[in-house]
């Protein structure tokens, strides 16, 4: 394999391998039955988590409207 590729994946592998863990956590199937529900449910539990790391990262209304840092 290209050295740049291995470089690049060994990079990014554990942010992605983590964010499917966050997002998984302790559901291997969706708790809900029907398409539906189940879209309705991945839909809020990923924005739930967009929003968690946004606030780690220093989402703020502080100065009027939202913004980092």
């Amino acid at each position: 394999m290209d050295p740049a590729f291995q470089d690049d994946y060994r990079t990014h592998r554990p942010m992605v391998e983590r964010s499917i863990a966050w997002l998984t956590r302790g559901y291997r199937r969706v708790p809900h039955r029907g398409i539906k529900r189940d879209n309705a449910w991945l839909k809020l539990r990923t924005t739930g988590l967009i929003l968690r790391r946004m606030l780690a990262l220093g989402l703020t209304t502080k100065k009027g409207p939202w913004a980092l840092g």
